[in-house]
């Protein structure tokens, strides 16, 4: 990684980068490492990846790391060029990239890229280091690219309008978010005025996640973020009572698992389920298995190849 504590007296500095494909990413970065001062960052490119997916797939890797602009720079771009092209026997890589990056711009140039999301009518998620453009809508502070999710991804956004819109028409007093990742949607269900919401998850490091987020936007007083799962929940290992509210922003495989360990037993009858992370091509199945599990659908939404569902659960004898 890069060492700050090296550069503080340097004006400016040229970013390289450049992007491979992941099996020769050590290749390359090994091959330049000693050339950048204070090393270099390997960073996956996952655009469009849903989070549970990050490890089961191969990606392209950007690589880049910063030269400061000083008497050495020329050489070390040479040095650069010449050991990517002494790799053309085992591996051809694309030419580096080099742009310019002014040094007040350093510890935020990453953060250029992240916009707030207004999302439904009400919502608009906002990168935690900007203030609220729009006062009329309800703000929901995140860190973009934090591991558990932030709301730039589709299945995210589509939690976040059904989650909105079933607020709208019924009006449940609580919620239970189940794999709450970064606690993202438990926290826009008690903004949006549920009085008692509960985040589950099986990562302690999600729970931490959860409860700093609830904190920053402070909501902590009507959220609950505890270390457990579906099947711990109807075996009563942990004692959660049934909502009239209840998410989950799953790809479809846990879905379907989740499903089949009780989901919908956590779902008081008459009560609510929102659910996202469904490919097209998943879509009727998971139809299939819902209406078997007395899943009644309300509304289907899609962004790219993501579908969200929200529905209810059929009421006893109805």
């Amino acid at each position: 990684m890069i060492s700050m504590e090296n550069h503080n007296s340097t004006k400016s500095w040229l970013m390289i980068s450049i992007t491979v494909e992941q099996e020769e990413a050590d290749l390359v970065a090994n091959t330049i490492r000693e050339i950048v001062p204070g090393g270099l960052v390997l960073e996956r490119i996952y655009e469009g990846v849903f989070p549970h997916e990050l490890d089961l797939i191969r990606v392209p890797v950007r690589i880049f790391g910063y030269l400061p602009v000083d008497q050495k720079l020329e050489n070390r771009r040479k040095e650069i060029n010449d050991a990517l092209q002494n790799l053309k026997g085992i591996y051809s890589p694309p030419d580096p990239i080099f742009s310019s990056l002014k040094e007040q711009d350093w510890t935020t140039a990453w953060q250029k890229d992240y916009h707030p999301i207004p999302l439904g009518s009400r919502l608009i998620v906002i990168p935690s280091w900007l203030k609220n453009p729009k006062p009329e809508r309800i703000p929901l502070f995140m860190d973009p690219g934090m591991a558990f999710g932030s709301g730039t991804h589709p299945t995210t956004q589509l939690s976040l309008i059904l989650i909105e819109k079933c607020l709208m028409e019924d009006d449940p007093t609580e919620m239970l978010d189940i794999g709450c990742g970064s606690g993202i949607l438990t926290i826009a269900g008690a903004k949006l005025g549920v009085s008692s919401a509960l985040g589950l998850d099986i990562d302690p490091d999600a729970i931490r996640v959860s409860r700093n987020n609830a904190e920053k936007n402070r909501v902590d007083d009507k959220t609950n973020f505890i270390l457990g799962s579906v099947k711990q929940i109807i075996e009563e290992e942990i004692s959660v009572p049934r909502s009239a509210l209840v998410v989950a922003n799953i790809i479809a495989p846990i879905l379907i698992s989740l499903l089949n360990d009780g989901l919908m037993d956590t779902v008081l009858p008459g009560g609510n389920l929102v659910i996202s992370g469904i490919l097209e091509e998943q879509l009727s199945g998971m139809l299939s298995l819902l209406a078997d599990q007395d899943f009644s659908l309300k509304e289907q939404h899609q962004q790219g190849e993501w579908i969200g569902l929200w529905g209810k659960k059929r009421r006893i004898n109805s």
